[in-house]
């Protein structure tokens, strides 16, 4: 936990502040799960259940209440320990690796913190190629940084982990927990799915550029 509790939680841009110890191992209050189990989808039985699920860690943020120039200390100790620990649990809730199609990561900053703190428990690959290596990817982890108080939204966008372009697996899985985040804390979450939706018929983004005389390649045309 930061040393002084009283001088944490004051706004503040100074160099002092900058030079607190803080501390190089998260602070983690409780891990949640999220799962759930589709039968029906849009009024029509789906072939096999289709099951999205998420593990999150809440997570004391360290640099609540003040700016803090360099935050890569905390983010080289932190992402190995945070990605390890969810994607173990991610994977045991899946039932193993290779059941999970679709992939991604999400992270909500209580409001004593910022955008870039969210952003920077997750955008690290120290914290994401755990889950990547472990289900064998070869697609970048699909995201999403917000700020919110208890309660609110937890979206984890989600894409096939080996095409990027594959729109049945444009998926969002949402939960809420009732108590997080606090305002000096940070919701650091993996979702997975085990396939695309059920009833997919809008076709690929493949097929899109092919009738835009667009290059896979360079589908901008920049």
């Amino acid at each position: 936990m930061i040393a002084c509790q009283g001088c944490a939680r004051a706004p503040t841009s100074g160099s002092f502040f900058d030079h607190l110890n803080l501390p190089l191992e998260p602070d983690i209050r409780k891990f949640v799960t999220y799962e759930e189990e589709v039968l029906v989808e849009g009024y029509k039985a789906a072939f096999t259940p289709w099951r999205m699920f998420a593990v999150a860690a809440v997570v004391t943020n360290p640099w609540a209440g003040r700016y803090v120039d360099d935050l890569g200390e905390q983010v080289r100790a932190y992402g190995p320990v945070l990605g390890e620990a969810l994607t173990t649990r991610i994977i045991a809730l899946a039932g193993g690796a290779e059941t999970i199609e679709a992939y991604g990561k999400s992270a909500v900053v209580g409001l004593n913190g910022e955008i870039e703190h969210a952003s920077a428990l997750i955008h690290t690959l120290r914290f994401g190629n755990f889950y990547r290596e472990a289900v064998k990817a070869t697609s970048y982890l699909s995201f999403a940084n917000t700020r919110g108080t208890a309660n609110a939204p937890i979206a984890v966008p989600m894409m096939d982990k080996h095409d990027a372009g594959k729109r049945s697996h444009y998926l969002t899985v949402q939960f809420a927990i009732s108590d997080a985040p606090r305002d000096d804390e940070i919701v650091v979450a993996l979702g997975g799915a085990s396939s695309g939706r059920p009833h997919h018929r809008i076709g690929d983004r493949y097929q899109d550029l092919k009738d835009l005389g667009h290059d896979l390649d360079n589908p901008a045309a920049v």
